[in-house]
């Protein structure tokens, strides 16, 4: 073997990445902070271990987004050539999609299975749901399917969940006696139609290798070196694989950044990463912590948020760039004033700078915030773009197109054949597909079943010859799956279906839009099979799995220059040289969900570290003294988190000072019994009125003495320490988060977190 310790690509390392790359044995850890070269680290490390003479073939390596396992392959290509190709590289799902694919039929599953989206999801649990005859306003398809997905998170089918009283019971008080049986009709009816939805992708592979220990062999002696990008985010599921897949050779490298776990309401814990030590007694820790993207004060004002955290992992982030401005703080009269300002700031920032449109970018706790934004940037004429929209692949007319090449793919798919069984029209009405579902749930077999058998049910007579037609041209689309690329397919369904036609044929602003929009589908298509650089198959079936599992960071090619709008979570990996936090209230960031409890409270802090851990040069808040929510203009207080902010690294912004102050009402920092707080920010900076107003809330009930609220259930009157009595409209919730909606006779609607709310039953 070569002596590669001076090999080129090891040169521009520091110290402890290089330390961390050529450590390619056994377990490893690298704490990789804000900023700190965390890709070029992983990218050198398999690089390394490539140019040691580890064949890439035996390396896993799972990723947060497709689009980062892209640029990583390309850039291992520029140091070890074409053998970068051939390493199992991409997220959770696309890894273990394509070991299902060799391996589903073990599960009982089609190898052409589908992955059902969100919204197949939602459209079968509708189904199942109005079959049940339940009420869709108790049961409702998103509520039931967080629960689902849930449990699959945490490993539990359906089977378990029947049998785990505490989640029966659980359902049960909170008015959802039936989650149960609708979890087991999903799964079989996910399984019936050859579908996996996003969850199954991990539970189904866990089950693979629970069940069939010669196919987890098989896969941990093709593994011998696995690595986990984004480790900090990574569920139970997600845990228990890999810990699954590493046991026989233990050389498995994570790497993540306690400081950045923020996807605990995707059922990732942080436990994984702050425990890992535990499962590896042997491991070798690497931290990186020279953050070579922000300015000194953005770092250490960073610095001095996340240390207000107690569950964290030991480390000094620090950076040798230059010191930078203060951190800004904005105060707004109102939110509309806090849009104004903001984008005020953006127009003088960019002609002071010369800077482009896409250099900044405005994050905000919720995807509301974003409206009265959107109106102050169209006026002053500067462009956005909104993360977290309504993606391309989740319009109308895409969705349909791809359903047809998916029952093309695999004829069971039954969410598809519903979407397009009568679209474009052929005479194919509601009547008789109610009847083709009551035959399919009689006879325990697929719609499709029913569909190509019509002649046998005598009350599907009348609509025999089009079904039956409607049969032909999906079996005829499938006879060329093998003969032409997914492109070619691809516009002949498109054409053969009239579907393009119609489309064409609308005239109006939003059917041309909608003609352009498939287009474009197509065009995209035309590339997948044109693209030379990726290993993938070109036929109809590989492209269906490649979109499925595009993570909403894969579908933005961030070429347009225009401003980016998005939730703090979607900015996750991201970063721009000039980012505003707007919306810097208590009860919005940090939510007043997480309130009650130090750990919910501790994850804000850390989005709030991730937000402000993007910008590169400069770094704006802002929060407004009132705001428009849920229809009522609401007072605020500035949140908690600026006035942890350490007072060297802070200013206001001078013309906000200004601004008329309206704003009477007392920081929770200075409210009586807190006397361990922090200053407010407000009272730091000398312009709160202590007084408290009749908005505010009045001191706890003294010697209150809370109730057990496990069996609370809608109707039950109660009384709350500080909000006084209230009747109990919504219980809700998952597992041990219990969340109840009270209506309070004096403040209206709130939602408690169940285990954190000392309430009392009043009786009458």
């Amino acid at each position: 073997m070569n002596d590669l310790s001076n090999a080129d690509y090891l040169k521009g390392l520091n110290d402890p990445q290089r330390e961390a790359v050529v450590q390619t044995k056994g377990p490893v850890m690298i704490v990789a902070g804000a900023g700190s070269g965390k890709t070029r680290v992983l990218t050198y490390r398999i690089a390394h271990m490539i140019a040691s003479g580890i064949d890439p073939f035996n390396i896993l390596a799972l990723t947060f987004t497709n689009k980062a396992a892209k640029e990583m392959r390309k850039r291992i290509e520029t140091v070890v050539g074409a053998e970068a190709k051939n390493i199992w590289m991409g997220t959770f799902h696309s890894v273990f999609a394509k070991i299902l694919r060799f391996e589903a039929e073990k599960l009982g599953y089609p190898s052409n299975f589908t992955i059902y989206d969100s919204d197949d999801s939602k459209s079968l649990l509708k189904t199942i749901i109005k079959e049940m005859k339940l009420d869709d306003k108790v049961y409702k398809p998103n509520v039931v399917l967080n629960r689902i997905s849930a449990a699959k998170n945490s490993l539990i089918t359906y089977k378990m969940y029947q049998n785990a009283d505490e989640l029966t019971a659980y359902d049960s008080v909170s008015g959802k006696p039936e989650i149960a049986k609708i979890y087991q009709l999903y799964a079989k009816r996910c399984f019936m139609a050859g579908a996996m939805d996003f969850d199954d992708l991990l539970l189904k592979t866990f089950e693979l290798f629970t069940k069939h220990i010669d196919v987890l062999n098989k896969y941990q002696h093709k593994f011998k070196y696995v690595m986990v990008d984004e480790y900090q985010d990574t569920n139970h599921c997600q845990y228990m694989i890999v810990k699954k897949l590493a046991a026989v050779n233990e050389n498995i490298c994570v790497v993540g950044d306690d400081a950045q776990s923020i996807y605990s309401f995707r059922g990732a814990t942080i436990r994984n990463i702050l425990n890992f030590e535990k499962d590896y007694p042997d491991l070798k820790v690497f931290k990186l912590e020279q953050n070579y993207r922000s300015t000194q004060t953005i770092v250490n004002a960073a610095g001095s948020i996340i240390a207000n955290n107690k569950e964290q992992l030991d480390k000094n982030v620090w950076t040798s760039n230059q010191l930078g401005e203060k951190i800004k703080v904005i105060r707004a009269v109102t939110d509309n004033e806090e849009a104004r300002f903001i984008a005020q700031a953006i127009f003088e920032q960019k002609m002071q700078a010369q800077a482009a449109h896409v250099d900044f970018a405005i994050l905000y706790r919720t995807n509301a915030q974003s409206r009265s934004l959107e109106e102050a940037l169209r006026k002053h004429n500067l462009p956005y773009k909104i993360y977290g929209g309504l993606s391309f692949y989740q319009r109308k007319e895409i969705k349909d197109l791809i359903a047809y090449m998916r029952l093309t793919v695999n004829h069971k798919d039954e969410e598809s054949l519903k979407r397009i069984i009568n679209y474009p029209a052929r005479g194919i009405g509601k009547t008789t597909l109610d009847k083709v579902q009551l035959h399919a749930s009689e006879q325990g077999v697929s719609w499709w079943d029913i569909v190509c058998n019509a002649e046998v049910f005598p009350n599907l007579s009348g609509a025999k010859t089009k079904l039956a037609d409607f049969a032909v041209k999906i079996k005829s689309f499938a006879t060329m799956l093998e003969s032409k690329d997914a492109y070619d397919l691809a516009m002949h369904i498109a054409k053969s279906t009239n579907l393009l036609k119609n489309l064409y044929e609308d005239k109006t602003v939003e059917g041309i839009s909608r003609y352009e929009n498939v287009v474009e589908l197509l065009n995209g298509i035309k590339e997948f099979v044109e693209d030379d650089t990726s290993e993938l198959e070109k036929n109809l079936g590989v492209y269906l799995q490649d979109i499925a599992l595009l993570t909403d960071s894969d579908k933005d090619d961030g070429s347009e220059d225009k401003i980016s709008l998005m939730t703090i979570h979607a900015a996750k990996g991201l970063e721009f040289p000039y980012v505003y936090i707007s919306g810097m209230e208590e009860n919005l960031f940090p939510s007043q969900m997480s309130s009650g409890s130090r750990k919910e409270l501790e994850e804000e802090r850390r989005l709030f570290y991730v937000g402000m851990t993007r910008a590169e040069r400069k770094l704006t808040l802002s929060y407004a003294n009132s705001r428009f929510r849920f229809g009522q203009l609401l007072p605020c207080e500035p949140s908690r988190f600026i006035s942890e902010i350490a007072e060297d690294f802070v200013e206001v912004d001078k013309k906000s000072l200004l601004a008329r102050d309206t704003d009477k009402q007392t920081s929770r920092f200075e409210r009586k019994g807190n006397t361990d707080a922090k200053p407010s920010f407000q009272n730091k900076y000398g312009r709160a009125n202590p007084k408290r107003t009749a908005n505010s809330l009045p001191p706890p009930i003294q010697n209150f003495v809370p109730d057990d609220t496990k069996n609370l259930k809608v109707d039950d009157v109660v009384e709350h320490q500080r909000f006084g009595k209230g009747v109990v409209v919504i219980v809700d919730g998952d597992f041990g988060n219990k969340k109840a909606t009270i209506e309070f006779e004096q403040y209206g609607k709130k939602q408690l977190v169940l285990k954190f709310a000392k309430l009392r039953f009043v009786v009458d």
